[in-house]
């Protein structure tokens, strides 16, 4: 979540490939939580970021209700939260939120969960899974898993994945290790997510300096995340690196134009079509990683969450929008 300066001199190729509204957005952010912070302690690098979300934070839409609970394991228990509407909800998004696996809760992505809630009528219950690096992985696969695996068991509902960033990856880690359950998801919606390619890919080359992600953020990240002697193949860790991507549910990915993540979206969407399965993907133009949060104040990123939330709704619904 670090990236450029605020400072106009080092915005660089990006300059003018931005809209202006975005530099401000982006300005506000690196204010909030500054690029020098990753070198920070992470309790550290948690409370300016639990600062920032708050900062951003949009409130809930009228009639959007919230409950609070836990999924139990035998290990310990996993904190969530439900958003529902009045009447019957046709389906059920399970929400994994973003932040390197290191940063963010349920407050963090609070009013993103209550708008696609909002937006869809569908119920929405966000996971709480552990962080690293005081939980390495497979913690927090484990968690997305256990998540999944209580709403199958407790709801009838179709159920949707939906994953923003390091979400993005436990959703699709979750999709595949659940594809021959019973309760399988009926959808997965992919939010500019990061797939573990091998960072050849072309974004990863023409945005490996972009605003708010770098590549050396990713690095970062990764090697956080990592407990020792971590397989680069492990499809739990890096769903990009699965042999199979049969069965997989109807996935649609949306990816930003300058973020170093961009080509794992497309080498996923490649794979599942590839294997036969139902796959889109679409790059938003002139957007940075983390648009979400740009919403209320970019044209750009408000359209781009629009058709977010529209393809939440028609996978929910049984429906191919592509």
């Amino acid at each position: 979540m670090a990236g450029n300066a605020t400072d106009p001199a080092s915005r660089g190729k990006y300059a003018d490939r931005l809209d202006p509204e975005l530099w401000e957005y982006i300005d506000k952010v690196n204010s909030w939580y500054p690029p020098e912070i990753v070198a920070a302690p992470i309790a550290e690098q948690r409370a300016v970021y639990d600062r920032m979300c708050e900062a951003f934070h949009q409130g809930r839409p009228e009639g959007v209700t919230t409950s609070d609970g836990i999924v139990a394991t035998a290990a310990h228990a996993i904190p969530v939260r439900r958003y529902r509407m009045e009447g019957k909800p046709a389906a059920i998004v399970v929400y994994y939120h973003g932040g390197g696996f290191v940063l963010g809760d349920l407050d963090s992505h609070d009013d993103i969960c209550a708008e696609i809630c909002a937006g869809t009528g569908f119920e929405v219950v966000s996971a709480d899974y552990r962080l690293a690096p005081e939980h390495l992985h497979p913690a927090s696969f484990n968690d997305a898993l256990a998540v999944f695996d209580w709403v199958a068991a407790t709801s009838g509902l179709p159920i949707v994945l939906c994953g923003e960033s390091a979400g993005g990856n436990l959703a699709a880690a979750v999709a595949q290790a659940t594809r021959r359950h019973q309760r399988h998801a009926v959808g997965q919606m992919l939010i500019y997510p990061g797939l573990g390619s091998d960072e050849t890919g072309r974004s990863y080359v023409e945005h490996a300096e972009a605003p708010l992600l770098t590549l050396a953020d990713i690095e970062f990240y990764r090697r956080v995340r990592s407990a020792p002697g971590q397989s680069p193949d492990d499809p739990t860790f890096s769903p990009l690196t699965d042999r199979d991507f049969s069965r997989l549910p109807p996935t649609i990915i949306a990816t930003a134009e300058c973020d170093p993540l961009s080509s794992d979206g497309e080498a996923y969407r490649d794979r599942i079509v590839a294997a036969g399965g139902q796959a889109w993907c679409r790059e938003e133009k002139r957007l940075v990683h983390s648009f979400l949060r740009a919403r209320p104040t970019v044209p750009r990123a408000a359209e781009a969450f629009g058709r977010i939330v529209a393809d939440i709704g028609a996978l929910g619904r049984g429906e191919w929008p592509y």
